[in-house]
């Protein structure tokens, strides 16, 4: 059945490649006439490839390529088929700690849910086949998964229980349900309760779990730093240097030599300066400023050369690709690039040399931008300033005496570089005037700082104060990137954008609805703008319940991500945004500057990437070799990663903040309810800043309606109202570490019978006429969740399977097994976790930064 006609696209694959094979259109084309399955010799004898090796192999390729891509469905047995015609759909799996699951599809079509039943034979994260088998009794549509791909899940890691010679391990990812069985001749030394690593043997199927072996003995679950050993390995984040790096790194260099400050525009005699945290080890942007005539300035913008170092394709590219990103811990950090790079050649130490990339931008005398220039250059930083000092030094007027001499102190320290520093902070001035002008929204964040003591355990936990000097950097830092996007924008290159798309319309719908029962009109328009939202933050600052109005306005955004296609920042409100400025700790910083430095030096944007004397052109295979469609699996890329870095960051803090509440059970405080959902209440405790939760069946005994539009549970019969922002007195009654959770019980507050409203009143008055008697079902109507609290008893099935505890987890092989799995939980620790608590406000309220950044 060789094929005759012509491939149309031939002229196209011979520039491209120098043994040209059939483009993907010709062979999909050839496929829809077939009409049929093909095997891979069926392909390469119908395209006259089965006699030339290097041109069939080549084809085999192309084809496993087009699978990946989902433009063909292949089966084990090497039979290839067009996806739109199999009705099967590639896709991922996303795994839960209840034993269900989702489908999520590699086209962004609608997740399916998977059943306990499909999920038995597959771990998170896996790639497999599906197709939709039906609507479960929630109306959500269901999926079958009819081929596993790709096993993404090779290790787990978790707690080992041991008993008789059987052992298991129960992983601590919350995404994996199904326990590993560990054979007595696979369990090396590893003791009952300690944390391992265990490496899989066998699979699950249907009807047998998965088996391994102990690779590597974390230790006991209590010792210092063993959430940071979980979490890395939890999270597959890479935490160990290849041998290969370890020997590109002695080849770098300790200071920058003569010859590699030719080409390079020569700023040591600016007085730069880096500003950042007190413990800070990397710093990786400088700033300075020049004032001009009629309240014009220049602002210079100088980031670490990091792409001078490490170069496409060699090792330690290769490595940073795999990280992504540094993952910050609290007290720890996993780089992205070794030390000697990241604290070292690359970081902008005080008083010596420091190849950088520079962003020099002209400014109007409103703060407007006329232009900018990027370019190769060498500073030698004047001074390492921390936040800290430059607010207190541009301080106006300094509250105390003490803080008065302490200003005069740091003036006359710093006198050099002071003139300079009151040139920034105009400069800051009106660059956010003019940002806040343009609609950019502008959240106030609420972070906190861990402050350990002996053994790494929390000694407290603080609010981190935000100063003018923050925002300061922020500002230039927003203005560089912007200048970069730009370039990028107008230059050829396929790049990576910083992009941020507007809510969708469910999310808006519930925004305007909740704004609305407050007296709060979002925008006439169908689409809101960013200036409407941030019209609504300013004029809602001031009230009482300005914080919980910019808690829904957080909830209802997107995630920003990486990708090729510029689709602007809706929340920063920019048509073109990028990251630019910390290529030591983002790969997307480092592709960035490597664009930007193949633009420079092949003159591809005259007068806005400027090549100076002595600098060479360089070919894009060494500098920049990448096509569009390698960029964008780029973006992809290090979107997950910076999930994936989040995701452990969190694992981390919860980790630490149950470790912190352990011995202060019993105890009452303060709180305010951060979060209201179907099965109770997330609530923020003043004091200590840990958040914890409310179940509704630790609230009075009364029917509990939930409505997701108002941020409400009400009682049917009491009226009484727990609403986002209330301020309510709870105890610590329960913390398990295996979950990470804190349970909480309800003392007082909205619910206490002596601080109930008139509303509350009014409500509990009206509800008597259908008050009906504790125990009997109530009916769900509207969408809303109608819970018995005080009990067990729910008023629906779906309801009663959220309160409802979940026994012991269940151990494969004997009673002793699993007596020895429960022995190993704490004491009074429970299993009960509604599938919804895994997402709880705090981690929702730090959307924040990824939305805006």
């Amino acid at each position: 059945m060789a094929r005759k006609n012509k491939d149309p696209h031939a002229s196209r694959e011979a520039e491209k490649y120098e043994n040209p094979i059939p483009s993907r259109e010709f062979i999909l084309s050839m496929m829809e006439e077939i009409a049929e399955p093909v095997s891979y010799e069926s392909l390469c004898e119908a395209l006259n490839l089965a006699d030339d090796p290097q041109q069939s192999e080549a084809l085999r390729r192309r084809l496993i390529a087009m699978s990946r891509d989902g433009q063909l469905i292949s089966n084990r047995r090497g039979v290839f088929g067009l996806a739109d015609k199999m009705e099967l759909i590639k896709g991922r799996v996303q795994g839960n700690k209840e034993g269900s699951g989702f489908f999520v599809p590699q086209d962004g079509s609608g997740d399916l849910f998977l059943p306990p039943n499909e999920m038995l034979r597959v771990f998170d994260g896996d790639m497999v086949l599906a197709r939709v088998a039906g609507v479960d009794r929630r109306g959500r549509k269901e999926g079958m998964i009819v081929e596993i791909l790709e096993r993404r899940t090779n290790q787990v890691v978790g707690r080992f229980y041991k008993d008789s010679g059987f052992g298991l391990v129960v992983p601590d990812n919350r995404r994996i349900s199904q326990e590993v069985l560990i054979p007595e001749n696979a369990q090396g030394k590893a003791e009952d309760g300690q944390f391992v690593v265990a490496r899989l043997t066998n699979y699950p199927d249907r009807r047998r779990k998965a088996t391994g072996e102990v690779v590597e003995i974390l230790g006991d679950h209590m010792a210092p730093g063993m959430e940071i050993d979980v979490a890395v390995r939890s999270h597959g984040i890479p935490h160990e240097w290849p041998q290969a790096v370890e020997s590109a790194l002695g080849s770098l260099p300790t200071t920058v030599s003569k010859d590699e400050l030719k080409g390079r525009q020569d700023l040591r005699k600016l007085p730069f300066v880096t500003i950042d945290g007190e413990d800070a080890k990397d710093f990786d942007d400088a700033v300075y400023c020049e004032p001009g005539p009629h309240g014009t300035a220049k602002l210079f913008v100088a980031i670490a050369d990091v792409s001078h170092y490490v170069k496409p394709g060699e090792s330690l590219d290769i490595e940073a690709q795999n990280r992504g990103n540094s993952v910050y811990f609290p007290g720890h950090v996993i780089p992205m690039l070794p030390e000697v790079l990241s604290n070292g050649l690359c970081s902008l130490n005080p008083h010596c040399d420091r190849l950088v990339m520079v962003c020099e931008m002209e400014l109007g005398r409103t703060g407007m931008l006329k232009s900018y220039r990027f370019y190769e250059g060498v500073i030698w930083s004047h001074a390492r300033l921390t936040y800290t000092e430059v607010a207190e030094m541009l301080e106006a007027e300094p509250e105390g005496e003490a803080r008065a001499r302490s200003k005069v102190r740091l003036q006359a320290r710093y006198a050099e570089v002071l003139p300079h520093l009151e040139a920034l902070y105009e400069v800051y001035q009106k660059l956010s005037a003019a940002r806040r002008k343009s609609g950019a929204m502008d959240f106030s964040g609420n972070e906190t700082r861990i402050v350990f003591g002996e053994t790494r355990k929390i000694r407290e936990i603080v609010p981190v104060i935000r100063n003018d000097a923050h925002r300061l950097i922020e500002e230039c830092m927003l203005m560089a990137n912007i200048c970069a996007a730009q370039c990028l924008s107008e230059s050829e290159l396929p790049a990576l954008y910083r992009v941020h798309d507007g809510p969708n319309m469910d999310k808006m719908d519930n925004l305007k609805a909740f704004l609305k029962e407050r007296g709060i009109l979002l925008s006439r328009s169908a689409k809101p703008t960013p200036k409407d939202y941030q019209r609504v933050l300013e004029m809602t600052a001031e009230r009482p319940d300005g914080h919980l109005i910019q808690t829904m306005m957080v909830r209802s955004m997107l995630q920003a991500v990486y990708q090729v296609e510029n689709n602007g920042h809706f929340g920063l409100n920019f048509d073109a945004y990028t990251h630019f400025t910390s290529p030591i700790r983002r790969y997307p910083d480092l592709l960035v500057h490597r664009a930007i430095r193949y633009l420079i030096r092949n003159g591809k944007m005259p007068g806005k990437a400027i090549k100076v004397a002595g600098a060479g052109k360089l070919a894009k295979r060494d500098i920049y070799p990448y096509q569009e469609k390698e960029m964008q699996q780029f973006g992809e890329d290090c979107s997950v990663s910076e999930r994936r870095a989040d995701a452990a960051s969190y694992d981390v803090l919860d980790w630490l903040k149950c470790e912190y509440v352990m011995d202060r059970v019993g105890e009452e405080f303060d709180g305010t309810i951060s979060s209201v959902t179907g099965f109770g209440l997330f609530v923020q405790l003043n004091d200590i800043y840990v958040e914890g939760l409310v179940h509704i069946t630790a609230l009075d005994n009364d029917y509990y309606q939930f409505d997701p539009v108002k941020q409400w549970l009400r009682g049917e019969r009491n009226g009484v109202t727990f609403r986002l922002g209330d301020p309510v007195r709870v105890r610590v009654a329960r913390v398990d570490l295996d979950e990470r959770k804190i349970d909480l019980q309800w003392v007082s507050g909205r619910g206490d019978t002596d601080n109930k409203g008139g509303a509350a009143k009014r409500n509990a008055k009206s509800s008597n006429a259908k008050r009906k008697p504790a125990g009997k079902k109530k009916s769900v109507s509207g969408g809303s969740a109608a819970v018995k609290a005080g009990g067990k008893q729910t008023a629906n099935p779906a309801a009663r399977k959220t309160a409802k505890k979940k026994n012991v987890r269940k151990k494969a092989g004997g009673s002793k097994a699993k007596a020895a799995a429960a022995g190993a939980k704490k004491a009074g620790a429970g299993k009960a976790k509604p599938k919804a608590a895994k997402k709880s406000a705090r981690r929702k309220s730090n959307a924040k930064r990824q939305v805006l950044d």
